[in-house]
């Protein structure tokens, strides 16, 4: 399979569940702004945010810095983007349709370059060279990413591993290989930073973030994952089970309550 047929499967793989994405996965936490400004050491000109999606990881940085450009090649996921920025009416975002190894942007035009839950999506090499031709002398790379399940009680994340687990099981039967997405391992992406030559300094951090989540909220996270969503598209039934049995087990821990859960992060980033 060519490195072109599986970007394209890549991209589709988020088309047709813009609505339940942007409605359960979080946005980017304040923690992600203060520390790449920290590392940066200034305010920000300009950000470009990769595989930006809905915008859950642009809009964040409103008022935060002065130009912010999100890049999305899937087009379900840029018209919810676009849909949201109408509503607010923002002068200093915009959003593009783009790919991460060819990026419509003028050298060292950009001061931090944010990668959130898509750099394992792309490409790396070629990813990271056009990245460090946009990034300004001392700009900053950052792929982070959470760990799923969201931290709250092993029977719940159990029920959705589970149910996780079974859908790329039936993605091996249901879909033929050269139509499947294909997700690099998220450890390499310090790996990948490291040996792109393209930096002066490389990390890992580890941090995390609390969110409010009731038994809605956390079952549309599981429904949220591109791996369910590929088999429902297949219109296959075959994850009726797990799916049921994972919503009475967070129903039943939530009990109709609004809990705090712990979202873990992994960020890892690059200092041109």
């Amino acid at each position: 399979m060519n490195s072109h047929s599986v970007i394209q499967n890549n991209v589709n793989r988020f088309s047709g569940f813009e609505d339940d994405y942007n409605r359960y996965r979080p946005e980017a936490p304040q923690k992600v702004l203060e520390l790449l400004t920290t590392y940066l050491g200034r305010r920000p000109g300009a950000v470009a945010d990769l595989g930006c999606g809905t915008g859950l990881s642009t809009f964040v940085w409103k008022g935060h810095a002065d130009r912010i450009v999100g890049v999305e090649p899937n087009d379900d996921m840029r018209g919810k983007a676009l849909s949201k920025l109408a509503a607010d009416a923002a002068e200093s975002i915009s959003f593009v349709k783009g790919y991460s190894d060819r990026l419509e942007l003028a050298d060292e035009s950009i001061d931090l370059v944010t990668c959130s839950q898509s750099f394992h999506w792309m490409e790396p090499v070629g990813t990271l060279s056009e990245v460090a031709r946009v990034l300004t002398d001392g700009g900053v790379f950052a792929a982070y990413d959470c760990d799923w399940p969201p931290v709250i009680h092993w029977e719940v994340e159990s029920a959705y591993e589970r149910l996780l687990a079974k859908s790329e099981i039936l993605i091996a039967e249901l879909i033929p290989e050269q139509e499947r997405a294909v997700k690099a391992d998220k450890e390499q992406h310090l790996g990948h930073i490291r040996a792109s030559g393209k930096f002066k300094y490389a990390r890992e951090i580890v941090f995390h973030n609390m969110e409010r989540c009731d038994a809605d909220r956390y079952v549309g996270i599981a429904l949220s994952q591109g791996g369910v969503r590929a088999v429902q598209k297949q219109g296959s039934k075959a994850l009726d089970g797990e799916l049921a049995e994972f919503r009475e087990v967070a129903e039943r821990y939530f009990a109709g309550r609004e809990l705090d859960v712990l979202f873990s992060y992994r960020l890892r980033l690059g200092v041109k």
